[in-house]
Formats: C-alpha cells, structure tokens, sequence
C-alpha cells in the first residue's frame, strides 16, 4: 500500500497529506477498510516469552500480531511502529527487521510510524530502545505472519509446510521449483484469518539476508529537497489560527494582573483566557506576534536563591540523601591496599536541546474529535495528557507525528500539543502553536548541572585497589565503572530525571530532563579524566594503564580495536602530541573514542583535529545508519565539550538563542573514522547514542596530553582552558 494510492476521507483535506512513509493520512475507519483485504494472523498459543523486551525491561506492547504487520492484496506489506522518526533512522532499521522475518524486499514495506489511532502504543522514542527493545516484538510479528502465510500456501500448493521456503515475498516448494505462489495470490483481497499452534522461531544472525547490508534512508530526498513535513507545516481545511501565549519572564513566576484591552482593539485577533493561560490567536504569525507585545501582565517572582556561578555549593547542600547503586569489596580496604590516593572533583553545567525545530503541534476538533499533529517522542503518552486536560475518553483523542527535526530527549515532553488542543477547544478553530526560539530555550528540559567527587587509589605495581565514587544531580546511568577494581563504591545523590522548581525547596531552578545518554556524558567525563590522570600519576600509556586494569574482554576488543584505528603509539601523558582516549559503555553497547586536537595558548581555543571511534554494539541491522548515529554523536558531542552552557540568573534563562548558546560549526567538526565490531552472537544493542558519552573525557585527555593542563569542568570554554594553562 502506497500514500499516493490512499483515497482521502472527503472530510480530510489533501493539504493533511504528510510526504514520505511515516503516516498515511487516513481515520482509522478507513483504514480497517484497507486492512480488511489482506492477511490476520491469529495466535492460539501464550506469546509471553514472544513480547519479552531483553534485558529486563518491561516492553508493555501488544500480543496481536496485526497491530505491528499488514500483508495487503497486492503484495505490499504494511509496518506498523508506535515509534516516530526524528532522525536517527527508525524509520529504515525497523522495517528492515521486518522485511528480514517476512522474506520481502525492504522496498515492498511501508512505515506507518506515531500515529496513536493507527499504530500499536509505544511509551516513546528514546534511550536507543527502538531496535533493542521494540525490535524482537516486531520480528516476532513478522516471524509469525511468515508462518501463516506458509500454513496457507501448503494447503493451496498441496505439500507439506514443512517442505516450504520463502523468499522475496514468495513461498516456493524446495522439491519442486515449479509449485509456488506469492503473498499476494495467498491473500487475494479476502480477510483470512489463521491460527498458529506453534511460535516459530526468529532467523538466527547467520540466515540473515536483509539485516547487516547498508540501505540508504528513504527520508533522505524529502530532507535535503525540503519537501519533508514537519508539524509546524500541516495545514488542515480551511486553515488554522497562530497561538502566540503569554509567557513568564523567569521560572517560578506566577500571573498577578494582566491587561488584554490593547491587543483585542487588532482586527482579527481573538483573545483567550484559561485559567492562567493568556493566548492571542490570529490567522497571520506577525498578526499574533504584534497583539501578544501589547499584552500587560505583571508578575510575582520567586526567584532561586543561586544562579549558574554558585549553583555547586547549592548541589552540595540540597541534594538528596545518597543512594547506593553500586559496590563490591570494603573502601577501607582499598584505602589501606593504596600506595597513592587521588581525590579529584568534576563539575558539568547545565546543557539545552537547541533542536533545529523548535516544539510545534497543529491541533483540530471535528465531531468532537481532537486531532493533533505534533513534533513529539510521545505521541501516545501525549494523546494521555490531551484525554486528562480535555477530559475526553481515547477514542475522541488521536496523535499523529509527522517528521520530527530533532529530540535527543528534548521532545520528550510536549507542552505544545496540549497547548495546541486546549485552544483549538477553546477557540472552536484549528490552531497552531509553534514555539519562537526563546520559548524553546525557556522550556526546554536541561541536561542537569552535576557535581561528582572521586576518589580512587592504587597500589605499587598501579593496579587499581579503590574506587570511591559520588554523583550529585546526574544519576546512575553511566556512572558504573567497568574497570578491575576489588573495592569500590558508587553513591547517586539526585538523578537526571524531574527535580525542576522554583525556590529553595527545588533542587534545579527549571524543569531537566534526558539529554541524549542522560547523565552518562557526565559520568564518562568524570570518570575517564580520572583513570587518564592515575595512568599519568603512574608514569604509564593511558591504552596501557587501562588494559592493565580491564578483564571485561568486550571493553578491551574496543580499546584494541580504537587504537588501532587511531595508529596510536604508546606514551606516557603529557607526551605534547595531543591525543587522547576515553571509553563508554551505554544502551548496551561498547565504545572507544581516541581524538587529536590542537590548544592554541593565547586564546585557549581547542581544535578537535581527528577523532577514531570503536564501536562494538552486536547485530547491526543498518550499518549505513549506525555510522551515521555515530558520527552526529560525534558531532554533538563537540558542544557539550567546548562550548555549549545554560546560564541563568534569578529564574530566568539568560540563553534565548544562537548567539549566546554556540553549537559547533562546520569548521570545528573533524576528520571521523569508525570501526564498528562485527558481534553477531550478541542481540542488537542501541545505537543512536553511545558514541557522544565518551566524548567530553576524549577531549579533555587530548588537552591534558597537548598542554599538561588538566580540565575539570565542562564546557571546555577558552576562559577555562587558559584559566588551566595558568596552573602549569
């Protein structure tokens, strides 16, 4: 089934039509009508052990095979995902997972992605769950949407099943080249319904066909022509009206009086007011804009008692009780074992999304139905928010997600689509709202500001023997070490998740959230700068001081891998040659970085010259998308490391755009070569951030080992490399 095929319900407008195969503009009536013709699998047997996410995660997905899999009539086949694209290809690796279980061309399978009336729930898009997690429900599916369609042709073919195979959509008699037959002759526009007795096994890696070959993404054209639809360019029948909201000038703020008079003089604008919610609506963006600047409110502060300069005395003081999350052997010991001790502290700073799209959603009301097209990770627990907020049962709620320009856990909240359906209710209009710039940056979830306090020690022939480590505000993921350490300690006092509020009582003054590898940037910074500064306190290679001090052999193929990659040649730091490594472990997967960079003294500006990325990650279903994520890891992680830093004073974000919040620039990205480690016998492991984790530490070594300088606090801004270069 094809977009261009679908007719259009006569009360959807075609300027609905979003381009490309991430949804199909069609109520769901219309597309039960479609799926009627095809094929409906049902399964007799308990497929509890069939849903099972790995790793102890709970996936909470459907057991009915046809919410994920549609084999139509004419022999294309119809992915169904409650996951969204925003980047990072789940929108071309998971159809691949399918099309390998099925026996199809990956060219004969649509995506149907985050559309909550059409697609199976999902909680969301993020932690590099999609292939990991989401991906064995959906091979599962398929596996068994093969089999019923094996089951069915043995009956017409008059052999047994068990003599069949199938390829590229066809199921074929191996005795008999001469009896086959395809999906499509199988499901010949009748809804058949079948019954399995038996869960068929999955394809194990060595009969993969489709899985582990480079597929270019099918996104592509939309994006680089500018013809991909995101939700601030749907536009329903007739039009909608832009929403521009009153905002507060600081967090914590509350309305005390507000004054609409002026702005209701403009011709065209409508003025609505819920609650606390002040919104000017008009047909035209600069209309809104011109009646929202005449709007007088005054405020009520309560303002945080700390800003971006004294926040870390406030850490240290506010933060909750510690919680273990980790240990093994008695710290004392370890102290006793140490022939040195080094006790260092690392600080991190508050980081923003900066997505190139800022939150956007279109939202319309027909027949007391709520539709709303969102840029969002969530569209499921978004469509809950609208059923709270609306109080409207799920059947009058649906979410569609086109495009969506970038998350990295920023777009896991999505404020803008319960906006966008509050005043379409309201208004009794569709309405826009689409966040300037500023509102980005004001509501955006921040990555946490961070304290973590290490103290490590080793013995006289520098192996490790103590590990004590304290994580302020940027929670346990990543912060496990992996290194051979026979006492050590890993204490969590806050995490990377909520903890926003205004005041003393809150320990952040706004809201904070998953930022790409949540916490785990941080933890690796910290970390990795430490193990680097034992390797140089023990006069030793930091390649060797590492291997000396690892047995997981994973973490060790990548260490070997990456330098050989990087053609590093041992040397004791600070060797003046500017190179550096750092290791990871997240999502699963294993990860080496090593860089090159250049430290000019006088303004202490840090050119990343090159940086080699080893990456051991299992089965990799694309390999053109993994190199892909791992080079705008890469990319990204570049700002967090050099420039990128929310500062605030009183409540109030002082960062409001591009101008003050650098990102990496073109001429600041460097040469990326990547190794990605064949693993077969290890399930596929996630992909869309492990790479950026390392990379703060990497550079941060590359520093150390260029100047003798080392840092202890992100970002590695200019004023602070040359503040360290004054020490030396």
């Amino acid at each position: 089934m094809n977009p261009e095929d679908v007719k259009l319900p006569d009360d959807i407008d075609s300027e609905l039509v979003v381009d490309g195969p991430t949804t199909f503009p069609v109520d769901r009536r219309d597309f039960v009508k479609l799926t009627a013709t095809g094929l409906l699998v049902l399964v007799a047997i308990d497929r509890t052990g069939a849903i099972a996410a790995p790793q102890g995660r709970g996936g909470g997905y459907p057991t009915d095979i046809n919410a994920y899999v549609h084999v139509g009539a004419d022999g294309r086949v119809t992915c169904l995902v409650g996951k969204i694209e925003m980047g990072q290809g789940a929108m071309m690796a998971l159809p691949l997972l399918l099309a390998e279980e099925l026996d199809v061309a990956p060219a004969s399978v649509d995506v149907v992605m985050g559309d909550t009336d059409l697609c199976p729930w999902d909680m969301g898009t993020f932690g590099s769950l999609s292939v990991r997690q989401f991906g064995p429900t959906l091979r599962q599916a398929a596996a068994e949407a093969r089999a019923a369609l094996v089951e069915m042709a043995a009956e017409r073919l008059q052999v047994p099943a068990s003599r069949l195979a199938t390829k590229d959509g066809v199921v074929f008699d191996t005795a008999d080249a001469t009896k086959k037959i395809a999906y499509a002759r199988l499901t010949e526009g009748k809804r058949i319904e079948r019954t399995l007795t038996n869960k068929p096994a999955v394809k194990s890696p060595a009969a993969f066909t489709v899985v582990g070959k480079s597929v270019p993404r099918r996104d592509a054209l939309d994006k680089v022509t500018g013809q991909a639809k995101y939700a601030g360019d749907i536009v329903p029948p007739g039009g909608a009206l832009h929403a521009r909201i009153l905002r507060p000038p600081a967090h914590g703020a509350t309305l005390a009086s507000v004054d609409t008079s002026a702005a209701e003089k403009i011709a065209g604008v409508k003025v609505i007011r819920d609650g606390d919610t002040i919104a000017v609506l008009h047909e035209h963006r600069d209309e809104a804009d011109t009646a929202l600047a005449l709007v007088k409110a005054q405020w009520t502060r309560n303002d945080p008692p700390f800003d971006d300069v004294t926040m870390f005395d406030h850490f240290l003081k506010a933060a909750p009780p510690p919680q273990t999350s980790g240990q093994g052997g008695n710290v004392a010991d370890g102290e006793k074992l140490a022939a040195e001790v080094v006790e260092r502290t690392y600080y991190d700073s508050y980081v923003a999304h900066a997505p190139m799209e800022p939150h956007a959603a279109v939202a319309a009301v027909e027949d007391g139905k709520v539709t709303v097209w969102a840029g969002t990770q969530t569209p499921f627990p978004l469509k809950n928010q609208i059923m709270q907020a609306l109080r409207l049962p799920a059947e009058k709620v649906r979410v569609i997600t086109p495009y969506v320009g970038g998350g990295f856990g920023g777009k896991s909240g999505s404020r803008q689509g319960v906006e966008a359906a509050r005043l379409a209710m309201l208004a009794g209009k569709p309405v826009r709202v689409q966040w300037s710039r500023e509102e980005e940056f004001f509501y955006d979830t921040f990555r946490p500001a961070a304290v973590i306090k290490i103290r490590s020690g080793m013995d006289g022939a520098k192996k490790l023997v103590l590990w004590d480590y304290l994580v302020y505000c940027a929670g346990d993921r990543g912060a496990a070490h992996f290194y051979d350490i026979p006492n050590h300690r890993t204490l969590t006092r806050g995490s990377w998740g909520g903890g926003g509020g205004a005041g003393a009582a809150g320990l952040h003054p706004f809201a904070i959230g998953p930022w790409r590898a949540p916490g785990a940037n941080t933890n690796a910074f910290a970390r990795e700068s430490h193990i680097d500064e034992l390797a140089a306190k023990a006069g030793l290679d930091p390649v060797e001081f590492r291997l000396k001090n690892l047995k997981d052999p994973r973490m060790v193929r990548v260490v070997n891998a990456v330098a050989q990659k990087f053609g590093w040649t041992p040397k004791a730091a600070p060797s003046r040659r500017g190179v550096g490594i750092a290791c990871g472990i997240d999502a699963g997967t294993y990860v080496a970085l090593m860089a090159e960079v250049a430290v000019d003294s006088t303004t202490g500006r840090v050119q990343v010259k090159r940086v080699a990325c080893a990456q051991e990650m299992g089965v990799v279903v694309n390999p053109e998308g993994a190199l892909c994520q791992i080079e705008g890891c890469i990319t990204m992680g570049l700002g967090y490391t050099l420039s990128e830093e929310v500062h605030f004073k009183g409540g109030q974000v002082l960062d409001t755009n591009f101008d003050s919040y650098e990102l990496p620039r073109f001429s600041q990205v460097p040469k990326i070569d990547v190794v990605i480690l064949d693993a077969k016998d290890i399930p596929a492991q996630g992909g869309g951030e492990p790479a950026i984790v390392p990379m703060g530490a990497v550079v941060a070594n590359a520093i150390f080992d260029a100047t003798g300088a080392r840092l202890y606090r992100m970002p590695m801004t200019p004023a602070r490399v040359k503040a360290a270069l004054a020490k030396t």
